[in-house]
Protein backbone atom coordinates (compact mmCIF):
# COMPACT_ATOMS: atom_id res chain seq x y z
CA UNK A 1 0.00 0.00 0.00
CA UNK A 2 1.48 3.37 -0.88
CA UNK A 3 0.32 6.59 0.78
CA UNK A 4 -0.01 9.94 -1.28
CA UNK A 5 -0.83 13.46 -0.35
CA UNK A 6 -2.11 15.35 -3.13
CA UNK A 7 -1.62 19.30 -3.13
CA UNK A 8 -3.94 20.83 -5.87
CA UNK A 9 -6.76 17.91 -4.77
CA UNK A 10 -9.25 20.09 -6.28
CA UNK A 11 -7.53 21.16 -9.60
CA UNK A 12 -8.05 18.80 -12.81
CA UNK A 13 -4.69 16.26 -12.44
CA UNK A 14 -5.41 16.49 -8.71
CA UNK A 15 -9.33 15.14 -9.40
CA UNK A 16 -8.18 13.01 -12.05
CA UNK A 17 -5.10 11.40 -9.37
CA UNK A 18 -8.04 10.71 -6.84
CA UNK A 19 -9.89 8.61 -9.85
CA UNK A 20 -6.83 6.71 -10.32
CA UNK A 21 -6.81 6.31 -6.43
CA UNK A 22 -10.05 4.99 -6.21
CA UNK A 23 -9.50 2.52 -9.15
CA UNK A 24 -6.12 1.51 -6.79
CA UNK A 25 -7.84 0.90 -3.64
CA UNK A 26 -6.09 -1.66 -2.58
CA UNK A 27 -2.60 0.07 -3.60
CA UNK A 28 -3.19 3.50 -2.91
CA UNK A 29 -4.01 5.29 0.32
CA UNK A 30 -4.67 8.98 0.29
CA UNK A 31 -3.39 10.17 3.08
CA UNK A 32 -3.27 14.16 2.95
CA UNK A 33 -5.54 16.66 0.38
CA UNK A 34 -4.41 20.20 -0.30
CA UNK A 35 -6.44 23.06 -2.14
CA UNK A 36 -6.17 26.26 -2.78
CA UNK A 37 -9.87 27.60 -2.47
CA UNK A 38 -12.58 25.00 -3.38
CA UNK A 39 -13.94 24.05 -0.07
CA UNK A 40 -16.97 22.28 -1.58
CA UNK A 41 -15.39 20.10 -3.64
CA UNK A 42 -12.70 19.80 -1.04
CA UNK A 43 -15.28 18.39 1.56
CA UNK A 44 -16.42 16.00 -0.90
CA UNK A 45 -13.03 14.58 -1.18
CA UNK A 46 -12.27 14.52 2.59
CA UNK A 47 -15.63 12.40 2.77
CA UNK A 48 -14.75 9.80 0.10
CA UNK A 49 -11.15 9.10 1.07
CA UNK A 50 -10.96 9.75 4.33
CA UNK A 51 -7.42 11.36 4.89
CA UNK A 52 -5.50 11.76 8.55
CA UNK A 53 -5.03 15.67 6.68
CA UNK A 54 -6.80 18.49 4.79
CA UNK A 55 -5.75 21.77 4.29
CA UNK A 56 -7.10 24.99 2.18
CA UNK A 57 -4.56 27.10 1.53
CA UNK A 58 -6.74 30.56 1.70
CA UNK A 59 -6.56 31.27 5.26
CA UNK A 60 -10.35 32.85 5.81
CA UNK A 61 -11.67 29.32 4.32
CA UNK A 62 -10.14 27.57 7.28
CA UNK A 63 -13.10 28.09 9.89
CA UNK A 64 -15.76 27.10 7.17
CA UNK A 65 -13.60 23.64 6.51
CA UNK A 66 -13.51 22.77 10.45
CA UNK A 67 -16.85 23.28 10.48
CA UNK A 68 -17.90 21.63 7.70
CA UNK A 69 -15.55 18.15 8.94
CA UNK A 70 -16.70 18.95 12.64
CA UNK A 71 -17.68 15.02 12.63
CA UNK A 72 -14.90 14.02 11.54
CA UNK A 73 -12.31 14.80 14.32
CA UNK A 74 -9.58 12.74 13.55
CA UNK A 75 -8.76 14.48 10.01
CA UNK A 76 -6.67 17.34 10.63
CA UNK A 77 -7.68 20.76 9.26
CA UNK A 78 -5.18 23.41 8.16
CA UNK A 79 -4.79 26.32 6.34
CA UNK A 80 -2.49 28.90 4.37
CA UNK A 81 1.42 28.39 3.50
CA UNK A 82 1.82 26.08 6.59
CA UNK A 83 -0.71 23.67 5.36
CA UNK A 84 0.60 23.33 2.19
CA UNK A 85 3.78 22.24 4.31
CA UNK A 86 2.27 20.14 6.81
CA UNK A 87 0.71 18.23 3.51
CA UNK A 88 3.99 18.30 1.85
CA UNK A 89 5.58 16.85 4.91
CA UNK A 90 3.19 14.24 6.49
CA UNK A 91 5.04 11.63 8.38
CA UNK A 92 2.49 9.15 7.09
CA UNK A 93 3.08 9.81 2.85
CA UNK A 94 5.62 7.92 1.14
CA UNK A 95 4.84 10.32 -2.19
CA UNK A 96 3.45 13.42 -2.61
CA UNK A 97 1.64 14.74 -5.65
CA UNK A 98 2.42 18.31 -6.71
CA UNK A 99 -0.33 19.46 -8.72
CA UNK A 100 -0.24 23.09 -7.25
CA UNK A 101 -0.82 25.60 -10.16
CA UNK A 102 2.37 27.91 -10.79
CA UNK A 103 5.07 28.66 -8.75
CA UNK A 104 3.45 27.90 -5.29
CA UNK A 105 4.06 24.57 -5.56
CA UNK A 106 7.95 24.83 -5.38
CA UNK A 107 8.45 25.45 -1.77
CA UNK A 108 6.41 22.51 -0.24
CA UNK A 109 8.22 19.95 -2.93
CA UNK A 110 11.35 21.16 -1.72
CA UNK A 111 10.00 20.61 2.07
CA UNK A 112 9.05 17.12 1.18
CA UNK A 113 12.27 15.94 -0.63
CA UNK A 114 13.82 17.09 2.08
CA UNK A 115 11.51 14.58 4.21
CA UNK A 116 12.56 12.29 1.32
CA UNK A 117 9.57 11.63 0.09
CA UNK A 118 8.96 10.27 -3.52
CA UNK A 119 7.96 13.01 -5.99
CA UNK A 120 5.09 12.75 -8.61
CA UNK A 121 5.67 16.00 -10.95
CA UNK A 122 2.58 17.87 -12.31
CA UNK A 123 3.72 21.59 -11.78
CA UNK A 124 5.92 22.36 -14.37
CA UNK A 125 6.60 25.58 -13.19
CA UNK A 126 8.59 24.24 -10.19
CA UNK A 127 10.87 23.12 -12.86
CA UNK A 128 11.24 26.06 -15.06
CA UNK A 129 11.16 28.66 -11.77
CA UNK A 130 14.40 26.24 -9.68
CA UNK A 131 15.07 23.17 -11.49
CA UNK A 132 18.92 23.02 -10.84
CA UNK A 133 18.51 23.15 -6.71
CA UNK A 134 15.23 21.03 -7.08
CA UNK A 135 17.25 18.34 -9.34
CA UNK A 136 20.18 18.68 -7.33
CA UNK A 137 18.23 19.05 -4.02
CA UNK A 138 16.61 15.07 -5.13
CA UNK A 139 19.75 13.90 -5.86
CA UNK A 140 21.39 14.45 -2.14
CA UNK A 141 18.63 12.99 -0.76
CA UNK A 142 17.87 9.64 -2.93
CA UNK A 143 14.44 11.10 -4.35
CA UNK A 144 12.58 10.28 -7.15
CA UNK A 145 10.53 12.80 -9.19
CA UNK A 146 8.46 11.08 -11.74
CA UNK A 147 6.83 13.45 -14.00
CA UNK A 148 3.26 13.37 -14.96
CA UNK A 149 2.62 15.82 -17.85
CA UNK A 150 1.78 13.53 -20.25
CA UNK A 151 4.76 15.16 -22.42
CA UNK A 152 7.69 14.50 -19.68
CA UNK A 153 5.71 11.27 -19.03
CA UNK A 154 6.50 9.72 -22.12
CA UNK A 155 10.18 10.94 -22.53
CA UNK A 156 10.68 9.37 -19.12
CA UNK A 157 8.81 6.32 -20.34
CA UNK A 158 10.96 6.32 -23.91
CA UNK A 159 14.26 6.76 -22.28
CA UNK A 160 14.21 3.75 -19.45
CA UNK A 161 16.93 1.84 -19.64
CA UNK A 162 18.74 3.77 -21.85
CA UNK A 163 21.76 5.98 -21.49
CA UNK A 164 20.72 9.77 -21.56
CA UNK A 165 24.45 10.56 -23.01
CA UNK A 166 22.84 9.00 -26.21
CA UNK A 167 20.18 11.85 -26.34
CA UNK A 168 19.80 12.97 -29.84
CA UNK A 169 16.81 15.15 -29.74
CA UNK A 170 14.12 15.26 -27.40
CA UNK A 171 11.19 15.69 -29.18
CA UNK A 172 8.10 17.76 -27.82
CA UNK A 173 4.31 17.18 -29.01
CA UNK A 174 2.02 19.66 -28.96
CA UNK A 175 -1.42 19.72 -29.76
CA UNK A 176 -1.31 23.13 -31.54
CA UNK A 177 -4.14 24.81 -29.37
CA UNK A 178 -7.43 26.08 -30.71
CA UNK A 179 -5.50 29.16 -33.28
CA UNK A 180 -3.25 26.23 -35.29
CA UNK A 181 -5.42 26.97 -38.19
CA UNK A 182 -6.00 30.88 -37.23
CA UNK A 183 -4.88 33.84 -39.41
CA UNK A 184 -1.79 35.75 -37.25
CA UNK A 185 -3.72 38.81 -38.17
CA UNK A 186 -6.76 37.52 -36.43
CA UNK A 187 -5.23 36.22 -33.13
CA UNK A 188 -5.30 39.56 -31.66
CA UNK A 189 -9.05 39.55 -31.43
CA UNK A 190 -8.83 36.19 -29.65
CA UNK A 191 -11.19 36.44 -26.42
CA UNK A 192 -10.85 33.94 -22.91
CA UNK A 193 -13.19 32.33 -23.94
CA UNK A 194 -12.24 30.56 -27.45
CA UNK A 195 -8.76 30.55 -25.56
CA UNK A 196 -10.37 28.14 -23.54
CA UNK A 197 -12.19 25.94 -25.75
CA UNK A 198 -8.90 23.55 -26.14
CA UNK A 199 -9.34 21.20 -29.00
CA UNK A 200 -7.99 17.77 -26.74
CA UNK A 201 -7.11 17.92 -23.53
CA UNK A 202 -9.81 19.22 -20.47
CA UNK A 203 -7.26 21.60 -18.21
CA UNK A 204 -7.33 24.12 -15.67
CA UNK A 205 -8.13 28.00 -17.17
CA UNK A 206 -4.59 29.04 -16.60
CA UNK A 207 -2.60 25.74 -18.82
CA UNK A 208 -5.58 26.02 -21.18
CA UNK A 209 -4.36 29.40 -22.00
CA UNK A 210 -1.32 28.74 -21.80
CA UNK A 211 -1.55 25.44 -24.56
CA UNK A 212 -3.26 28.28 -26.77
CA UNK A 213 -0.34 30.26 -26.65
CA UNK A 214 2.07 27.33 -26.77
CA UNK A 215 3.57 28.84 -23.39
CA UNK A 216 2.71 25.42 -22.41
CA UNK A 217 5.62 24.07 -24.77
CA UNK A 218 8.09 26.76 -23.61
CA UNK A 219 7.79 25.89 -20.02
CA UNK A 220 8.22 22.34 -21.21
CA UNK A 221 11.10 22.92 -22.93
CA UNK A 222 13.08 24.14 -19.64
CA UNK A 223 11.50 21.72 -17.33
CA UNK A 224 12.68 18.68 -19.97
CA UNK A 225 16.24 20.44 -19.93
CA UNK A 226 16.54 19.77 -16.03
CA UNK A 227 14.74 16.95 -15.51
CA UNK A 228 16.60 14.73 -18.29
CA UNK A 229 19.59 16.79 -18.35
CA UNK A 230 19.67 17.88 -21.66
CA UNK A 231 20.35 21.42 -23.02
CA UNK A 232 17.68 22.95 -24.00
CA UNK A 233 18.49 23.35 -27.57
CA UNK A 234 18.19 19.57 -28.00
CA UNK A 235 14.26 19.85 -27.41
CA UNK A 236 12.45 20.74 -30.18
CA UNK A 237 8.29 21.22 -30.04
CA UNK A 238 6.82 19.48 -33.35
CA UNK A 239 2.50 20.22 -33.70
CA UNK A 240 0.71 16.67 -33.34
CA UNK A 241 -3.17 17.66 -33.52
CA UNK A 242 -4.27 14.15 -32.89
CA UNK A 243 -2.56 14.16 -29.30
CA UNK A 244 -2.08 10.56 -29.77
CA UNK A 245 2.48 10.34 -29.58
CA UNK A 246 2.77 12.05 -26.37
CA UNK A 247 6.30 12.88 -27.11
CA UNK A 248 9.60 11.10 -29.14
CA UNK A 249 13.24 10.77 -28.22
CA UNK A 250 15.51 10.55 -31.39
CA UNK A 251 19.10 9.09 -30.27
CA UNK A 252 22.55 9.00 -31.37
CA UNK A 253 22.47 6.26 -33.70
CA UNK A 254 19.22 7.84 -35.26
CA UNK A 255 16.49 5.43 -33.55
CA UNK A 256 13.21 7.01 -32.68
CA UNK A 257 11.18 5.67 -29.76
CA UNK A 258 7.84 7.08 -29.12
CA UNK A 259 5.58 6.52 -26.50
CA UNK A 260 1.46 6.54 -27.75
CA UNK A 261 -1.57 6.91 -25.58
CA UNK A 262 -4.89 8.35 -25.46
CA UNK A 263 -4.98 11.53 -24.66
CA UNK A 264 -6.04 11.19 -21.04
CA UNK A 265 -4.12 12.17 -17.93
CA UNK A 266 -5.26 9.58 -15.93
CA UNK A 267 -2.70 7.07 -17.69
CA UNK A 268 0.38 8.97 -16.98
CA UNK A 269 -1.11 9.82 -13.29
CA UNK A 270 -1.07 6.20 -12.51
CA UNK A 271 2.35 5.36 -14.11
CA UNK A 272 3.62 8.23 -11.74
CA UNK A 273 1.54 6.52 -8.26
CA UNK A 274 2.92 3.13 -9.89
CA UNK A 275 6.25 3.66 -11.21
CA UNK A 276 7.99 1.07 -12.42
CA UNK A 277 4.74 -1.36 -12.48
CA UNK A 278 1.47 -1.38 -14.90
CA UNK A 279 -1.37 -3.22 -14.33
CA UNK A 280 -4.18 -2.79 -15.96
CA UNK A 281 -7.00 -0.54 -14.40
CA UNK A 282 -10.08 -0.61 -17.05
CA UNK A 283 -8.61 2.82 -18.51
CA UNK A 284 -9.65 3.57 -22.33
CA UNK A 285 -6.96 1.48 -24.90
CA UNK A 286 -5.98 3.14 -27.77
CA UNK A 287 -6.76 1.39 -31.08
CA UNK A 288 -4.13 2.88 -33.96
CA UNK A 289 -7.06 1.58 -36.44
CA UNK A 290 -9.60 4.45 -35.00
CA UNK A 291 -6.89 7.49 -35.01
CA UNK A 292 -6.11 6.93 -38.75
CA UNK A 293 -3.75 9.23 -39.78
CA UNK A 294 -0.80 10.70 -37.36
CA UNK A 295 0.32 13.86 -38.72
CA UNK A 296 3.34 16.59 -37.76
CA UNK A 297 4.09 19.77 -38.61
CA UNK A 298 6.50 22.82 -37.50
CA UNK A 299 4.95 25.39 -35.12
CA UNK A 300 4.51 28.99 -36.51
CA UNK A 301 6.91 30.56 -34.96
CA UNK A 302 5.42 34.42 -36.42
CA UNK A 303 2.09 33.20 -34.68
CA UNK A 304 3.69 31.61 -31.86
CA UNK A 305 6.73 33.74 -30.41
CA UNK A 306 6.48 32.06 -27.25
CA UNK A 307 8.92 29.39 -28.42
CA UNK A 308 11.34 32.21 -29.05
CA UNK A 309 11.01 33.49 -25.62
CA UNK A 310 11.71 30.31 -23.78
CA UNK A 311 14.60 29.34 -25.48
CA UNK A 312 16.09 32.79 -24.46
CA UNK A 313 15.17 31.95 -20.87
CA UNK A 314 16.81 28.77 -20.64
CA UNK A 315 19.50 29.67 -22.56
CA UNK A 316 20.26 32.62 -20.26
CA UNK A 317 19.75 30.63 -16.96
CA UNK A 318 19.76 31.81 -13.79
CA UNK A 319 16.55 33.96 -12.39
CA UNK A 320 15.18 34.00 -16.43
CA UNK A 321 13.17 31.10 -16.75
CA UNK A 322 11.70 31.91 -13.07
CA UNK A 323 10.86 35.58 -14.70
CA UNK A 324 9.63 33.84 -17.20
CA UNK A 325 7.03 31.57 -15.81
CA UNK A 326 6.24 34.95 -13.14
CA UNK A 327 5.19 37.06 -15.70
CA UNK A 328 3.05 34.45 -17.70
CA UNK A 329 1.10 34.01 -14.36
CA UNK A 330 0.25 37.50 -13.68
CA UNK A 331 -0.25 37.85 -17.90
CA UNK A 332 -2.53 34.96 -18.19
CA UNK A 333 -4.91 36.12 -15.24
CA UNK A 334 -4.86 39.49 -16.59
CA UNK A 335 -5.91 38.22 -20.28
CA UNK A 336 -8.67 35.98 -18.09
CA UNK A 337 -10.06 38.96 -16.34
CA UNK A 338 -10.46 41.07 -19.90
CA UNK A 339 -7.63 43.56 -18.67
CA UNK A 340 -5.40 42.81 -21.71
CA UNK A 341 -6.14 40.75 -25.64
CA UNK A 342 -4.21 37.92 -26.02
CA UNK A 343 -1.36 38.72 -27.68
CA UNK A 344 -0.41 41.14 -24.62
CA UNK A 345 0.26 38.11 -22.80
CA UNK A 346 3.29 37.89 -25.07
CA UNK A 347 3.99 41.55 -24.99
CA UNK A 348 4.13 41.79 -21.00
CA UNK A 349 6.42 38.34 -20.88
CA UNK A 350 8.97 40.10 -23.41
CA UNK A 351 8.97 43.22 -21.23
CA UNK A 352 9.55 41.85 -17.86
CA UNK A 353 12.07 39.65 -19.41
CA UNK A 354 13.99 42.44 -21.44
CA UNK A 355 14.35 44.37 -17.81
CA UNK A 356 15.60 41.47 -15.54
CA UNK A 357 19.02 41.48 -14.98
CA UNK A 358 19.05 38.06 -14.92
CA UNK A 359 21.48 36.00 -11.56
CA UNK A 360 23.44 33.38 -12.74
CA UNK A 361 23.90 30.58 -10.24
CA UNK A 362 21.09 31.55 -8.02
CA UNK A 363 19.88 30.59 -4.35
CA UNK A 364 16.65 29.62 -3.54
CA UNK A 365 15.86 33.12 -1.82
CA UNK A 366 16.95 34.73 -5.42
CA UNK A 367 14.48 32.87 -6.87
CA UNK A 368 11.66 34.08 -5.31
CA UNK A 369 12.87 37.53 -5.44
CA UNK A 370 13.02 37.92 -9.05
CA UNK A 371 9.78 35.47 -9.04
CA UNK A 372 7.90 38.24 -6.90
CA UNK A 373 9.90 41.11 -9.17
CA UNK A 374 8.11 39.71 -12.42
CA UNK A 375 4.55 39.89 -10.53
CA UNK A 376 4.86 43.15 -9.41
CA UNK A 377 6.65 44.19 -13.09
CA UNK A 378 4.11 42.69 -14.75
CA UNK A 379 0.94 43.66 -13.08
CA UNK A 380 2.69 47.36 -12.78
CA UNK A 381 3.93 47.11 -16.63
CA UNK A 382 -0.27 47.53 -18.23
CA UNK A 383 -0.45 50.91 -15.14
CA UNK A 384 -0.89 54.37 -17.34
CA UNK A 385 0.77 52.45 -20.68
CA UNK A 386 -1.15 51.65 -23.70
CA UNK A 387 -0.90 47.56 -24.28
CA UNK A 388 -0.89 46.48 -28.32
CA UNK A 389 -4.47 45.08 -28.78
CA UNK A 390 -5.95 45.91 -25.68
Amino acid sequence: MKRVSILGSTGSIGSQVLDVAARLHDRIQIVALAAHSNVDLLVDQARRFHPALVSIGKESLAGQLRERLRDLPDIEVASGNEGWLRAATLAQADQVVVSVAGAPGLLPTLAAIDEGKQIALASKEVLVAAGEIVMRRAREKGVSIVPIDSEHSAIFQCLNGEDPAAIDKILLTASGGPFRHLPAEEIERVTPEQALAHPTWKMGKKITVDSATLINKGLEIIEAHWLFGVEAEKVEVVIHPQSIVHSLVRFADGSVIAQLGLPDMRLPIQYALLYPERIDTGLPRLDLLEVGALTFEAPDLRKFPSLRLAQIAASTGGTMPAVFNAADEVAVGLFLDGKIGFTDIIVLIERAMSRHEPMQTPDLEDILAADAWARRATAASIEGAKIAGS
